[in-house]
């Protein structure tokens, strides 16, 4: 099974023409330099569009109390 649609790739493939031409930029209206900054715009894009594109990884957070415990006992 495929993990991206064909949609998502025609998105992705043309934030990636963009950053080869230079005339992408990032929401702060700066032009994108790195590559990977390019697909992960065009994988926003997609996702805006609708496109099948698995979810964001979702990040872990950290229990406070082990940073607590850490902490040397007087």
């Amino acid at each position: 099974m495929a993990k991206y649609g064909e949609s998502a790739d025609r998105t992705v493939a043309s934030a990636m023409r963009r950053h080869k031409r230079g005339t992408l930029k990032s929401s702060s209206g700066q032009r994108v330099t790195s590559r990977k900054q390019a697909i992960a715009i065009g994988l926003s894009e997609a996702r805006a569009k609708g496109a099948k594109v698995p979810r964001k990884p979702a990040t872990r957070k950290r229990s406070t109390s082990r940073s607590s415990s850490r902490r040397k006992r007087t």
